[in-house]
């Protein structure tokens, strides 16, 4: 089949995932368009999940060139018109994710699958109006886990953080036990609920919970490093980022392991992860929202940076 050319050169993880997911498909002579199609798309939802953990930037590129392949051939296979169109999520390439779901829905109206990519694509351009009248539509036509995860964001960034967490539990408990990365995802996304209610204690429950699950999930690490942090135990925090960053650099432990430095009084080292937060949001998968977030807390973090400057020179004096 075509779709092997894209896992050339892969690594062995990946390419044991997607035999796996091939070798269980009645695939007949008969059908070589749609085996292909089937390969590749679920090629392409191996890769995007194995992105989600393992921060890598070639992953969905690699889940585009299979999608491509099979689209070249056939542009009306929707299914995989429809992966493209989470792939292009995953690029933060919204404007792409948008018109893509929009020629889905042309050829489906009802799928509220497509409702889910539209209201994040909607939600990232800033158009929370469309965003949000496309979750309601996906929760009326099929209450999920992906809908109710989409709802309890939207409830979120409404300010209804018990409602937020009221909905993320649900969608929790609608996800496959078998599926040990989303729960530990969702777990996560409690994590970060409780936390944004100042509730630690459950924050870090949920949070130990994920790396149960999944070890070594990186939302979990990073979100324990969030907690500590909130908690004053800077030591803990970096220890926990500086091991995640040697085995995969992301843009947001470096930001959080700069917030450390800064409470630890070590101000270059602060500076240079700081400059490498941003450098990895412009690189070639940027990240415009969290890039904006970044550069508009810059005052802030330079005037941390001061007062950490000045704690530090007075500590050098009083031989501290």
């Amino acid at each position: 089949m075509s779709v092997w050319r894209v896992v050339r050169n892969f690594s062995v993880v990946a390419t044991l995932v997607m035999l796996t997911a091939i070798t269980t498909w009645p695939l007949t002579r008969a059908e070589p368009a749609a085996a292909d199609s089937a390969a590749a798309i679920r090629l392409a939802g191996s890769l995007l999940k194995q992105a989600r953990i393992l921060n890598q930037a070639s992953l969905p590129l690699r889940a585009e060139a299979a999608l491509d392949e099979v689209l070249a051939a056939n542009p009306s296979d929707y299914f995989a018109r429809r992966m493209r169109a989470n792939v292009y999520l995953t690029q933060h390439r919204f404007r792409d994710a948008l018109r893509e779901a929009e020629r889905c829905r042309a050829l489906r109206a009802d799928d509220p699958a497509i409702d889910g990519i539209i209201g994040d694509a909607s939600l990232e351009l800033g158009d929370s109006a469309t965003a949000f009248a496309a979750f309601d539509r996906m929760m009326s036509r099929r209450p999920d886990a992906a809908a109710y995860a989409r709802v309890s964001y939207a409830r979120e960034l409404q300010g209804d953080l018990d409602g937020a967490i009221a909905l993320m539990a649900m969608a929790e408990s609608a996800t496959s036990a078998h599926d040990a990365e989303a729960q530990a995802w969702h777990a996560a996304q409690l994590g970060h609920l409780y936390q944004a209610t100042r509730q630690l204690a459950r924050a870090r429950r949920e949070y130990a919970r994920a790396g149960a699950l999944f070890p070594g999930h990186p939302l979990a690490e990073t979100g324990l490093a969030r907690v500590d942090l909130a908690s004053g135990r800077a030591a803990e925090a970096l220890a926990r980022l500086n091991k995640q960053l040697q085995s995969r650099p992301s843009a947001t432990d470096f930001e959080l392991a700069g917030d450390a430095y800064v409470m630890l009084d070590r101000v270059d080292d602060a500076e240079r992860a700081y400059k490498l937060a941003e450098a990895m949001w412009m690189s070639d998968t940027p990240e415009p929202a969290q890039l904006a977030r970044f550069q508009a807390g810059r005052e802030t973090r330079a005037a941390a940076i001061s007062a950490a400057r000045k704690r530090g020179d007075i500590g050098t004096v009083t031989g501290r």
